[in-house]
């Protein structure tokens, strides 16, 4: 029985044979799994799709769905199948199988389970559409494209207008379907335990006492003596002498410390090269009274912070505390919000509290608190663990944001983490004085 390793190797090789589009390849590494797993068939079910084989994708697919009957996606794909075959009465109730899988959410993101896509509503609705034209169900399609239209983001609808305006004229659909070269990949981490260690390296000689010797390697031990250095005495010997494993060349300017008397290599601290230049990111934070005059903008506050911060000033982010101190930072864009937030000031006696705040050369427009752990699934993503403060830099979308964390910069999804403010505590209450007998 070939290892697990073998099989995660496989199953890696086969997703990088899909990308290139080399299906036979892909076809025999996912093949050569044992007990294949649902994400494995789904798999094959994706590369007959692609091969030009749909009969073989549906019996890819049935095996997927039956040993994970909760794989919305997988349903959505069968459907496909059947549509090919012109089974549109089959490709209907999968569509629908897949919605109802959906638990009336409108959508699932399975790239934390490899496989880089987002399963929408509006999709799996616009294929019970396509379906239901072909059976003449023109009215019902009419309907489920409605629907779907409730579930499509605002800034995009015009797609499905013009579908529902071909549906109205009884024009037929073709569905939607995991965009092409798409399949689950194996973990990240899986995929790191497969590359060789070597924990105790190759041995080698350093530095050798013999002339003739060219460091190829040990050779027997030979009657030569070492030269003594000044008048130090050479400690006695039995006539034979080992070859040296630590050598100190002579170094023009005096003497120096040799490998095994400078441990922590402080000798070469002040080496040119590219090995001895590292990347140092410092996180550092300063709070700055500055003195302004009642309303002014933002440039003008800008101005002074460059006086004492030139650096934050040009690339942070402003943002405002109100005068209770107990809201989050708020961003501040324009003058507009500034001009309120020197209105709130006038009500408080601290003045205007303000942060300025920026990573990596950009904004930061607020902060975050990681309520769970999410391990990254590409190079793009940014790991976090529970209680992580985290820098918001964008929002990518309605389900994602680019934040910054620890000098590193990355996407996350955003139902992991909540605003900063909702996770103060309380302060706490006054503890109980213990009485006296």
């Amino acid at each position: 029985m070939r290892s697990l390793g073998d099989q995660v190797r496989d199953w890696h090789l086969g997703a990088q044979a899909v990308a290139r589009g080399d299906w036979s390849s892909a076809l025999r590494l996912f093949s050569g799994i044992s007990e294949q797993p649902a994400r494995i068939c789904f798999n094959m079910g994706c590369v007959h799709l692609l091969a030009g084989d749909p009969e073989a994708a549906l019996r890819a697919f049935d095996q997927a769905v039956t040993k994970d009957p909760c794989m919305a996606v997988g349903f959505l794909q069968r459907g496909v199948a059947n549509f090919q075959l012109e089974r549109f009465q089959g490709a209907l109730s999968d569509f629908q199988l897949a919605l109802a899988q959906l638990r009336g959410n409108t959508v699932i993101d399975y790239t934390q389970l490899g496989l880089r896509f987002r399963l929408q509503a509006w999709e799996v609705l616009f294929n019970v559409a396509s379906a239901q034209c072909q059976l003449g169900l023109w009215t019902q399609a009419a309907d489920t494209l409605v629907e779907a239209i409730s579930k499509w983001p605002e800034r995009a609808q015009d797609g499905l207008d013009t579908a529902l305006n071909q549906v109205q004229k009884q024009a037929t659909l073709q569905p939607r379907q995991v965009p092409r070269g798409e399949v689950f990949r194996p973990p990240r981490r899986h995929l790191e335990h497969l590359q060789p260690v070597d924990f105790l390296g190759t041995a080698k000689v350093v530095v050798s006492a013999i002339p003739s010797d060219q460091h190829s390697g040990l050779q027997p031990q030979q009657g030569h003596q070492v030269e003594p250095r000044g008048n130090k005495t050479p400690a006695p010997t039995d006539g034979h002498t080992s070859p040296a494993l630590f050598h100190r060349p002579p170094v023009s300017g005096g003497p120096g410390p040799s490998a095994c008397e400078d441990p922590l290599g402080a000798g070469e601290a002040g080496a040119e090269g590219p090995e001895s230049s590292v990347t140092v990111t410092v996180q550092c934070a300063f709070t700055v009274a500055l003195k302004a005059p009642r309303g002014a903008d933002l440039s003008h506050l800008r101005a002074l912070l460059a006086q004492a911060l030139p650096h934050q000033a040009q690339q942070g982010q402003f943002s405002y505390r109100a005068p209770n101190d107990a809201g989050p930072w708020t961003p501040l864009p324009g003058e507009e919000q500034l001009q309120s937030a020197w209105r709130d000031a006038a009500l408080g006696p601290r003045g205007l509290q303000l942060q300025c705040r920026g990573a990596g050369g950009r904004p930061v427009l607020r902060q975050v608190v990681a309520q769970h752990d999410y391990l990254a699934q590409g190079p793009e993503d940014l790991d976090l663990r529970r209680g992580d403060v985290v820098d918001v830099l964008c929002e990518v979308d309605e389900a994602w944001l680019e934040g910054h964390l620890d000098g590193r910069i990355g996407i996350f999804p955003k139902c992991f983490v909540v605003a900063d403010s909702a996770c103060e505590e309380p302060p706490p209450g006054p503890r109980p004085q213990a009485q006296a007998d």
